[in-house]
């Protein structure tokens, strides 16, 4: 069994202070637990926490610039001026893209999007973009989700009599682009009192702006468009704290009874439509088919299907995302297979703070994943490089105790370009580079990691045997929607009998256990566990930590466990 150390959250809590908020807020002591491990203490974040009202989402006009952004859309509008949107590829570009078009289109603009290409144009604005949309007749440029970090493109369109308005929730450096408008939370100067808004919710803001300027109803501005900022905000996994949990709620609400065909169509590939949705639906069956798009070819295809003017277009463009999405899974596990062989055949991998590989052929869109999969399988930083001739563009995912983007920040002296945040990051670089970028990259780690990285579980808190149970699985759905800074809660049993294990799938790489916890039988399934099974025989005694679930099948609820890690119990 792999080493992995409990963190249990609860530990840095007073019980007397569990007790008292139990007490003042009658919610179960467990429950209490959870909400005060997620940093919920006052009334108000309480009230926040569990009403999702509108009222806690902030007033737009706080965010930098966005004014001046939105008188100039509204005199663009006046004016019959082109606008032209630049997104980004991934499914908060998207639909940042889609949201902003869609309110644009619908009061009257004269207005287009782009999206470049992650093969052949890469991340964020560039120069020959920016020559052929000025050659359109454009006037206003807005980006979505992008353009933060680029300097000379915006002086090149300021060049071309074209105005630049920057949308972006990116980390900013020291100095930010000389555009008509910068509207960014991160910014140094910014008073806006949440930073963690995706960049949808950042184009969402801009909307509302707009819509009270122009004296439109911003309710209903709000109600018709917050589906595109819930799935961008889910997909993009910023905080589900603050006001990213009141878009996400009210937006998966909206999306039940959605009008909009494309996002209908998903649901109906995906095998979800008029079913219970939650932020788990958007999470692992939406998001991935609207990313699937930038990732394999054109993102347009994805921004097409939520903009479908009819049922049979989007079922159709719903189709092909799915398509689409196939043939990412069947890439990634090709190049997953590769890199791990690179890494074992490494005979100095364990002297390396960070992963860093590259290989020619590697699809540029599929190894931000894979390098998630490396993380989660060595829990070391990683790279993944894919080269075309002398140039190579990466991506990477990090773990907690390492600053991605800080550590390409110290290498930027190598790299022709990079942004991104602390745990993921994207580059590109010149291959002549690679070797010092490995070398340096690792310096860095080594001087700034100063203990071992073994991976961290957190854990909720140990419960009772009595706690698992399907009505508590069920109390825990309050909790929705749940993601990063809000997370499902992980609880851990200790001193389980195990009845019986088998492994499932077709592969065998799922584990299916049954145990007894204090005379109570469980089901439990473990997800990339089934090289568990062999230990696990009938009455050994282990230590379990897991998210509690409701197994629906065949209208039979039923408790479920699902396995975060196992432990053999200490006598």
């Amino acid at each position: 069994m792999h080493k992995v150390n409990w963190n249990f959250k609860n530990s840095l809590l007073e019980p007397k202070k569990i007790s008292e908020f139990s007490k003042k807020y009658k919610i179960s002591y467990v429950m209490s637990t959870v909400l005060l491990n997620r940093g919920i203490e006052t009334e108000e974040q309480v009230r926040g926490y569990i009403s999702k009202s509108l009222e806690f989402v902030n007033n737009p006009k706080m965010l930098p610039d966005i004014e001046a952004a939105a008188e100039r859309i509204i005199e663009a509008i006046k004016k019959k001026e082109k606008i032209m949107i630049y997104g980004d590829y991934d499914v908060d570009g998207v639909t940042s893209t889609s949201l902003l078009y869609s309110f644009l289109k619908d009061n009257g603009a004269d207005v287009e999007f782009f999206i470049p290409d992650r093969i052949k144009d890469g991340y964020g604005l560039n120069i020959l973009a920016v020559n052929r949309i000025s050659k359109r007749g454009t006037k206003l440029l807005i980006t979505v989700d992008c353009g933060i970090s680029s300097f000379g493109e915006v002086e090149l369109a300021k060049a071309q009599k074209m105005d630049v308005i920057i949308t972006d929730h990116h980390t900013c450096k020291e100095k930010i682009p000389q555009a008509l408008a910068v509207v960014d939370p991160k910014r140094p100067d910014s008073q806006y009192p949440f930073n963690a808004l995706a960049g949808v919710g950042v184009a969402f803001k801009l909307v509302l702006a707009v819509a009270m300027n122009m004296g439109l109803n911003t309710r209903e501005c709000f109600d018709k468009y917050v589906e595109f900022a819930a799935i961008g905000t889910v997909a993009d996994v910023v905080s589900l704290q603050g006001e990213n949990r009141v878009i996400v709620h009210k937006g998966i609400q909206s999306m039940a009874k959605s009008n909009n065909y494309g996002i209908k169509s998903l649901l109906k590939v995906c095998g979800a439509y008029e079913k219970e949705l939650n932020s788990t639906t958007v999470a692992f069956m939406i998001s991935p088919r609207l990313n699937a798009a930038g990732r394999m070819g054109s993102a347009d295809l994805a921004v097409n299907l939520l903009l479908s003017r009819s049922e049979e277009e989007a079922y159709g463009l719903a189709v092909k995302l799915d398509e689409t999405n196939k043939q990412r899974q069947k890439i990634e596990l090709e190049i997953l297979r590769e890199t791990v062989k690179m890494i074992e055949n490494d005979t100095n991998k364990d002297n390396k703070k960070v992963i860093v590989l590259a290989k020619e052929g590697w699809h540029h869109g599929v190894i931000g994943i894979v390098a998630s999969r490396i993380v989660e399988m060595y829990y070391k930083p990683c790279i993944l490089i894919a080269q075309e001739g002398n140039i190579g563009k990466g991506s990477g995912r990090s773990v907690s105790g390492m600053n991605l983007f800080d550590a390409l920040t110290e290498c930027e002296d190598l790299l022709t370009q990079y942004g991104g945040h602390d745990q993921a990051a994207g580059l590109t670089l010149n291959m002549d580079n690679f070797d010092a970028f490995v070398t340096k990259i690792n310096k860095y780690a080594q001087q700034n990691i100063k203990t071992e990285l073994v991976k961290t579980l957190d854990i909720d808190c140990s419960v009772p045997g009595g706690f698992i149970s399907l009505q508590s699985a069920k109390q825990l759905k309050w909790l929705e929607p749940v993601g990063m800074d809000n997370e499902k809660p992980v609880f851990a049993v200790k001193g389980v009998k195990v009845v019986n294990a088998s492994v499932m799938g077709a592969d065998g790489k799922h584990l299916r256990v049954r145990v007894d916890i204090s005379g109570n039988v469980v089901d439990a399934v473990g997800f990339g566990f089934g090289e568990y099974a062999k230990y696990l025989v009938p009455d050994r005694m282990i230590d379990i930590a897991f998210n509690l679930d409701v197994n629906n099948f065949m209208n039979n609820e039923k408790v479920q466990l699902i396995i975060k890690d196992i432990k053999s119990t200490k006598r």
